[in-house]
């Protein structure tokens, strides 16, 4: 069979078979794409997070979490291609799969970046026109959403995705981005990637809001109470992380969930589920 050059975000330039029949996929956002492209029967292994859609999630073969794969398991189901991202794999377990196999890897800041991947992917497996009508309809939907209401003054928030130590979120991530199209101001713009910080630094910012995301920590409306004691000058509400972190076709629910919030702050709503 053919196989053709393709370059990753990283501009690495990997070869692969045309149209690849057996995909490992270590990525949740674009293992869920994949089923969206009508890809499900070529995907043969996903991670234990990859749990959309969840007919995926029950019937492949799961090669372990995303921070740490199973290599020889993977190896073992003999991929075309292994589907994987940057910051959401370890770079030592990449090198040991590109070793054996083709490895692409996504690079995702923001919107532009997503919508990148999305058209790269659907080159890479032969779904280009799905991939691109996919990536316009999601344009289309943030089009919408910026000409959605915005707030007349810039809402401060803090964005916590962990909780022992908390980190939040700085202005070089993908989450970064979505709370800048729903017009919010992330208080740790300074900062970049992931950092920890404390209650008092996040208590000098004085953010109106504190969104404690459902994910990668589980944050629950159980957490609200106790974080209302810590930050008594913010209201604490949750979000759902899968809108603000997911990078591939979950992006075209994301206008009706931005659009909400939005309107709730405009409002000073209580909190959102």
């Amino acid at each position: 069979m053919t196989a053709i050059s393709h370059t990753d975000q990283l501009g690495r330039e990997i070869r692969i078979l045309e149209h690849p029949k057996s995909i490992v996929s270590v990525v949740p956002s674009q293992t869920e794409l994949l089923a969206y492209l009508g890809l499900g029967g070529r995907i043969n292994g996903i991670t234990k997070f990859c749990i959309h859609p969840p007919e995926i999630f029950k019937s492949k073969a799961r090669v372990g979490g995303t921070k740490k794969l199973d290599i020889e398991k993977i190896l073992a189901l003999k991929p075309d291609l292994v589907l994987a991202n940057k910051e959401e794999n370890t770079k030592e377990d990449l090198e040991k799969l590109m070793r054996h196999v083709p490895v692409w890897i996504s690079d995702i800041r923001d919107l532009p970046t997503a919508l990148d991947m999305i058209t790269k992917v659907g080159q890479l497996t032969g779904t280009s026109a799905e991939a691109i009508a996919l990536a316009g309809s999601i344009t289309s939907q943030f089009d919408k959403l910026t000409d959605h209401p915005q707030p007349t003054h810039p809402i401060k928030v803090v964005y916590l995705i962990w909780k022992s130590p908390f980190i939040t979120i700085g202005n070089d991530t993908f989450i970064h981005d979505m709370l800048s199209r729903c017009g919010l101001h992330n208080c740790f713009t300074h900062a970049s990637r992931y950092p920890q910080t404390t209650a008092d630094e996040i208590n000098a910012m004085a953010p109106q809001y504190l969104l404690l995301s459902s994910e990668p920590y589980p944050f629950k409306h159980k957490h609200i109470n106790n974080f209302q004691k810590i930050f008594p000058h913010s209201k604490i509400i949750m979000v759902d992380g899968e809108m603000f972190s997911w990078y591939g076709s979950r992006l075209l629910k994301a206008l009706q969930y931005f659009q909400s919030l939005q309107s709730q702050f405009a409002n000073g709503f209580h909190e959102i589920g």
